[in-house]
């Protein structure tokens, strides 16, 4: 867990870094106020309303104990074992298997489950599945990603912006080359940061799933089962992809988007053989301690 964290907060910080060389290359030090500030706006956003948007996004209904009383048992009983406040619960009219978790602390959280992951998981199935959820919102996984995706798509924006600046002739006119910024240096930030900063933002979510994957294993007593869901939900997808906006891929506990080539590199989620060769590498001979990794 400590090195995924270490991982984490250096990806984290390599991602801020980012920014700020790209509004300086872009505009100087003015640049960099204004960078700056439009990160602050956005991850003020982002904080207050991400879980509405995701949840809207998704097309999910909140549901009542009464509308689904096995899905609030399970969702109540493992939020108990893992020391969490109850979390709202949305269904979402989707026959493709999958959930995700949401909201920007245990006090404001939300899981969301398809109406196809009801139908072929087994309660012992579907409880690995809600534990990883949990665990997501336990190590405030849900703001994490809030905040990686938000500043991720900051630097893809002024990445966009600085290029129609340059098409229409309106980059680094200025008198003042410190305001106005490198020239060479910003063309360079145009192409390469919002690779890096895609690629930082995969990272950080592939580091985070194996995460949930240990913690929920721990809230639950057992891995098997999420290995077992796993599987199943990764057949599933792969057959029925989900119709869904790629910016909303990283919550979901599998990839719900079809894709080939360089999947694994560019790809919000690990290997699913890796995620469940480690969960059952944790369910043969080990006790429930010892599951975080």
């Amino acid at each position: 867990m400590l090195a995924n964290t270490i991982k984490t907060t250096l990806l984290l910080t390599t991602l801020t870094i980012i920014f700020i060389l790209m509004g300086q290359a872009l505009g100087g030090q003015q640049g960099m106020i204004l960078a700056f500030g439009l990160a602050i706006v956005m991850n003020v956003g982002a904080y207050w309303f991400s879980d509405s948007i995701a949840l809207k996004s998704a097309g999910a209904r909140e549901v009542s104990e009464q509308q689904a009383p096995q899905l609030f048992t399970i969702v109540r009983q493992l939020a108990q074992k893992a020391d969490l406040p109850m979390p709202r619960v949305y269904l979402i009219e989707n026959p493709t298997p999958n959930a995700f978790a949401t909201g920007r602390n245990p006090q404001h959280a939300a899981v969301a489950v398809t109406a196809g992951i009801l139908n072929i998981l087994s309660p012992d199935e579907l409880s690995g599945v809600l534990a990883h959820e949990l665990a997501h919102v336990k190590h405030r996984d849900t703001l994490i990603a809030t905040v990686v995706a938000t500043v991720a798509g900051a630097i893809t924006l002024l990445a966009s912006m600085a290029r129609w600046a340059f098409i229409f002739g309106g980059y680094g006119g200025g008198r003042n080359s410190r305001d106005q910024g490198n020239p060479l240096a910003g063309l360079l930030m145009i192409i390469v940061a919002p690779i890096a900063a895609l690629l930082i933002q995969m990272a950080i979510s592939r580091s985070r799933e194996f995460e949930a994957d240990s913690g929920g294993a721990q809230i639950l007593g057992n891995p098997l089962p999420l290995a077992s869901a796993l599987e199943k939900l990764e057949a599933y997808n792969k057959r029925m992809p989900m119709d869904i906006a790629p910016s909303t891929a990283h919550l979901y506990i599998v990839n719900p988007i079809s894709g080939e080539g360089l999947r694994n590199l560019f790809s919000t989620h690990p290997p699913i053989y890796e995620r469940v060769a480690r969960l059952k590498e944790m369910g043969y001979g080990k006790s429930a301690s010892s599951y975080a990794r």
